[in-house]
């Protein structure tokens, strides 16, 4: 049965989940989910994501929600498929998760506030809050610096291989490459240089190519 993928291209915990079914070369049936009608609400949809969310993945038999955690199986189930996104030594694998814990719970939680604010809200014609911007500028830059340091040691996050530390990263850093939070990460050269690797990546830009149909 073939992987279907409920969501919007345009959303981020989306692009997540469909850049590593491209990273992994799999096909898959996407299902467009409108979000400014609220299609994510309905009764039938919340039967798939119980908060009326999206992404949604189905696998057969098995039907997953949370962006990360579908990249996570994706990456598991489909080992031997595409690049690999994780690996079988387990100290390798629990640096990889360390840092895939810091995307989740420190870098994202800032940059896709900024991402919101100086990105997505001018798209939906909605005013900029200038304070929580720079609030958040602040926070971000303290992180990103943690991995200016680590980036000094390591050519990725997780490691000397792209992988899902990296590649969660990716949607909320396209955005904000078009805004001026841009600057933060320029002043880092091995953040600068990592974010021009991971974006050149061409799993990434059948995404980008994706956005713009």
């Amino acid at each position: 049965m073939a992987i279907k993928v409920h969501g919007l291209p345009f959303s981020i915990a989306t692009q997540r989940v469909l850049v590593t079914l491209a990273e992994k070369e799999l096909d898959y049936e996407f299902v467009y989910i409108d979000l400014a009608t609220g299609q994510q609400k309905t009764e039938d949809f919340v039967k798939l994501h119980p908060f009326g969310q999206v992404p949604v993945l189905e696998d057969g038999d098995l039907t997953l929600f949370e962006s990360r955690a579908i990249a996570q199986y994706i990456a598991h189930t489909y080992a031997d498929k595409g690049n690999p996104l994780i690996t079988s030594n387990p100290k390798k694998m629990a640096i990889l998760s360390v840092w895939t814990e810091v995307e989740a719970q420190r870098f994202d939680p800032q940059a896709y506030k900024l991402a919101y604010e100086l990105v997505i809200k001018p798209i939906l014609g909605r005013t900029t809050d200038e304070a929580i911007v720079t609030e958040h500028e602040g926070k971000l830059a303290e992180v990103l610096d943690v991995y200016e340091a680590r980036l000094t040691q390591s050519k990725y996050l997780g490691g000397d291989s792209f992988t899902l530390a990296d590649l969660h990263h990716l949607p909320v850093i396209n955005y904000l490459m078009g805004s001026k939070i841009k600057a933060l990460f320029d002043a880092r050269p091995h953040v600068s240089a990592w974010c021009a690797d991971i974006l050149a990546r061409p799993a990434w830009q059948k995404i980008i190519a994706l956005m713009k149909h």
